[in-house]
């Protein structure tokens, strides 16, 4: 129950964050979204504590399924490479917001 409510609340302050006008904020959303679905796919590997993944030193019918965990790793390694990509473009574009269009004197409907 206790990570529902963390995958909820990280989702939810993601979605907020992405929401925003600043393109950091975007990135720091996109940031916990990721981190969100990390939770997700741990969370839906191992329904119950069970032991390490080495066939040695356990049965393997009590060990933990490793691909979730591996693509929980994968995930990560991505996600950052994405993220510094994605701030590095909102350095490199940080004043295309702030610029006005000039008055053409034309009427628009809102």
């Amino acid at each position: 129950m206790t990570l529902a409510l963390l995958i909820g609340v990280l989702v939810g302050g993601g979605v907020y964050l992405m929401m925003q006008r600043g393109m950091v904020r975007v990135v720091f959303g996109l940031t916990l979204v990721s981190h969100a679905v990390n939770l997700i796919l741990l969370v839906a590997g191992v329904s119950a504590w069970r032991t390490e993944p080495l066939t040695d030193v356990n049965d393997p019918a009590v060990a933990a399924d490793p691909l979730p965990q591996a693509f929980v790793l994968t995930a990560i390694v991505i996600m950052l490479a994405v993220t510094v990509f994605m701030l590095s473009l909102a350095v490199v574009g940080r004043d295309d917001d702030t610029h006005h269009t000039p008055e053409t004197g034309e009427e628009h409907d809102r």
